[in-house]
Formats: structure tokens, C-alpha cells, sequence
């Protein structure tokens, strides 16, 4: 197989379509300095869209065509629906010293690689949470994709959260868990807030306390190695208040419910990832 190494000194990033995804990873890029906004191509007609990349520096170009032609590293960051269209019209484009990347959730990397004509793809499943940094994403590399192509990715992915590998095929439960999880987490937040209200606290009060324990309680499980449950069993002190709540969340199945969410969540992407 002819390796075509992409220069990591020097190499442009290119982005099709250029939603809010796109540009949370391209300013995540930016801010973190892995690479300078004059390295970084897109293309949009929509006046709206074109200010928010142009306003931290990224150049735009007149069509896709133009920033496959000037890329080396390109992320497809379309709609499920769209992506293979897309694909198949740039085809022609897509030569093998471009290294490929995909956010579309629930398109397969064979799809992704018939479409293209090539396999140096690499599927990547970030959540919204990039938006402020701290995206969760997952990736997965498909048949010409290389170990220097993947630290890339990492490096890129990473500048806007934490990133892991993984096979593929664990893609859909990634999609049920961290894909999806960010709506359980602000429906948790809501209700925090809605019970500190109850408890007869201001509004803006209970949203700030829900939103930064639920922040505080994320960093704790990230940062300490220790098990969630340990983390738990230290603030449930005997017939304290702490233990007294929990038990109303296990008499309403609290953990059994979101156990179902992510699965449920997942059981749907495979659907769609089949359809």
C-alpha cells in the first residue's frame, strides 16, 4: 500500500458543510493552537454561517470543490442524510493523499468508503458539548486509515475535549451514551432546579446550584479515579440527608431509567445506521 504522509507542519483542514459542529471543532483548533486559522478552509452560502467562521479567522472559499482541492485533512461534517450525496459528488476529488474524516452519526465507514472511492476514512463521534471544550468523542479507523493518521485525529479531536478509539462496531452504543447522553444530563439539570424551586428557592439561584453541581459532581468522577459509587457512598453519610434522596431516586428506578435511555438511544442509532 503507497503511504502518503500527511505534513503535519504544514497541512491545511478543510470543511464541508459548516454547521455548528464544524465550528466548534474549528475553533476548539484555534484556540488551542494546534493549528492557526489560515490553515483552515470551508465553504458556506449563508451569510450567517460565513461571519461565524470568518470571525476567528478561517477562509472561505467559493465551493466545496475548491476546499477538497486545497485540503490534505477533510472533515465531512453534514447531515446523516446528505454525507454519501456529497460524497459521491466529490468523488472524483477524493484522492488517496487526502486523509477523510466523518461526523455523520449512524454512516457506516464501508458507506463511507464505497461513497468515496478510498478508505483512508476515519469516523469520528463527537458530542455538543464541544461547543465549550469538553466533547466526548470516539473514533474509529477504516481500512488505509494509519497510526499517524489517527494521532492527527486525536490531536485535532482532542483540542476540543477527550477522545477515545474504539471498534466500530461499539459506535452505536457511543451514539445511545455520549451522543445522546448531554439531553439526559440537562434533563437532570432541569429537575434539579425545578426541586430546588419547590424547596422554595429563586429560579436563577436553583439553575445556578443544579448546573454547577452537576459540573463539580463530572470533574470529581473524572479527575479522582475513583468509582462513581465510592464518590457516592462519601456524601451518604447514616441517616443523612444525602441517603434520604437517594432513596427516593431508587424507589423511582433512577438508575434502571437511564440504564433503558442509553439503551433505547442505541437500539434507534442501529436502526437508522440500517436504514
Amino acid at each position: 500500500m503507497e503511504l502518503f504522509p500527511i505534513p503535519s507542519e504544514t497541512y491545511k483542514l478543510g470543511f464541508i458543510g459548516a454547521g455548528k459542529m464544524a465550528e466548534s471543532i474549528a475553533s476548539g483548533v484555534v484556540r488551542s493552537g494546534v493549528l492557526p486559522p489560515s490553515r483552515i478552509i470551508t465553504s458556506h452560502s449563508n451569510p450567517v454561517r460565513r461571519d461565524a467562521f470568518e470571525s476567528f479567522g478561517v477562509t472561505l472559499l467559493p465551493r466545496n470543490e475548491d476546499v477538497i482541492k486545497d485540503s490534505d485533512v477533510v472533515i465531512f461534517s453534514l447531515k446523516p442524510q446528505v454525507v454519501k450525496g456529497v460524497l459521491l459528488q466529490l468523488k472524483p476529488l477524493l484522492t488517496k493523499k487526502k486523509l477523510l474524516v466523518s461526523v455523520a452519526a449512524g454512516v457506516k465507514l464501508k458507506d463511507l468508503e464505497e461513497c468515496a472511492d478510498q478508505s483512508r476514512f476515519i469516523r469520528v463521534m463527537p458530542n455538543t458539548p464541544s461547543a465549550v471544550g469538553e466533547a466526548a468523542s470516539v473514533m474509529s479507523l477504516g481500512g488505509s486509515a494509519t497510526e499517524e493518521d489517527a494521532d492527527l485525529i486525536a490531536q485535532l479531536f482532542g483540542s476540543i475535549g477527550k477522545i477515545w478509539r474504539a471498534d466500530e462496531k461499539f459506535f452505536d452504543a457511543v451514539t445511545g451514551l455520549s451522543g445522546s447522553g448531554p439531553a439526559y444530563i440537562f434533563l437532570a439539570i432541569e429537575a434539579l432546579a425545578d426541586g430546588g424551586v419547590a424547596a422554595g428557592l429563586p429560579r436563577e439561584l436553583a439553575l445556578g446550584l443544579a448546573s454547577q453541581t452537576v459540573l463539580g459532581a463530572a470533574s470529581m468522577a473524572a479527575k479522582t479515579g475513583k468509582h462513581p459509587g465510592q464518590l457516592k457512598d462519601d456524601v451518604a453519610s447514616p441517616g443523612g440527608t444525602t441517603i434520604a434522596g437517594i432513596h427516593e431516586l431508587e424507589k423511582g428506578c433512577f438508575r434502571g431509567t437511564l440504564m433503558n435511555a442509553v439503551i433505547a438511544a442505541s437500539k434507534r442509532s442501529k436502526e437508522l445506521s440500517q436504514s
